[in-house]
């Protein structure tokens, strides 16, 4: 949908060309308009915003999020086996 309105945007080069090219924001109509924000402060927000994302895409994910439901299944199964095993001996 098109609007009749124009908008300000801030493009911003991505740190880890890996992950995206570009970040684009969408600025606020009355982001500037605020007592002591200047364009300098926002366009270092938008950069800080898109570096934080970079860097969270970097990161592994903890060993458990890793393991395929198969991995999941047979240690369920591993550990139901044992279970019964003790079971029987304290029979």
């Amino acid at each position: 949908m098109v609007k009749g309105t124009s908008r300000r945007v801030i493009v911003v080069d991505s740190p880890d060309p890996k992950l995206f090219e570009q970040a684009i924001f969408i600025v606020k109509n009355d982001a500037f308009s605020r007592e002591g924000v200047t364009s300098q402060q926002v366009l270092g927000e938008a950069c800080r915003i898109a570096q934080g994302y970079a860097a969270r895409q970097n990161q592994k994910p903890p060993l458990w999020r890793r393991l395929s439901p198969g991995t999941w299944f047979a240690f369920a199964a591993v550990a139901a086996a044992l279970c019964l095993a003790v079971w029987f001996l304290l029979l």
